[in-house]
């Protein structure tokens, strides 16, 4: 079944919001985007975004095998469309910032910011995003066949 916001083709949206759309939020989009194909609009965004992405994050991220730079991630500002185009939304420590509408599905993540962190420290925050990740793509599309 199709909600207001989600596409005409009855794919699932998800937004990940986080304060700069630089780390956390970045990093959840494309573990989901990688696991889920096609089969999900995908999308992030930041209350407050920063200029680039983190660098400790881009590199966590290619250990991987997901490339943001090559994928075009870059910093957005959230706004009123992309939360009423998603059916669920998942925050990232933007606390009150993000807008709430009815008839979309919120989540909220407590997750540690990478900013400032070293690799060692940030690869067990995308290890834990993963997890969430694969969880969501399983309650949104069921399991994967056998």
């Amino acid at each position: 079944m199709t909600t207001a916001g989600s596409p005409a083709d009855g794919r699932p949206g998800v937004l990940f919001v986080c304060v700069h759309n630089a780390g956390r939020s970045q990093m959840a989009a494309a573990l989901l985007a990688h696991h889920a194909g096609d089969r999900i609009v995908v999308r992030s965004a930041g209350t407050a975004p920063a200029e680039q992405l983190n660098p400790t994050v881009i590199e966590a991220m290619a250990e991987v095998g997901i490339d943001l730079a090559a994928a075009g991630a870059r910093p957005r500002e959230l706004n009123d469309d992309a939360v009423r185009a998603s059916d669920v939304v998942i925050t990232m420590g933007c606390g009150d910032t993000c807008p709430v509408y009815p008839g979309v599905r919120y989540l909220d993540w407590e997750l540690d910011d990478p900013a400032g962190l070293g690799l060692d420290d940030v690869r067990p925050i995308r290890d834990d995003i993963d997890r969430r990740v694969r969880v969501l793509l399983t309650e949104l599309l069921g399991p994967p066949p056998a």
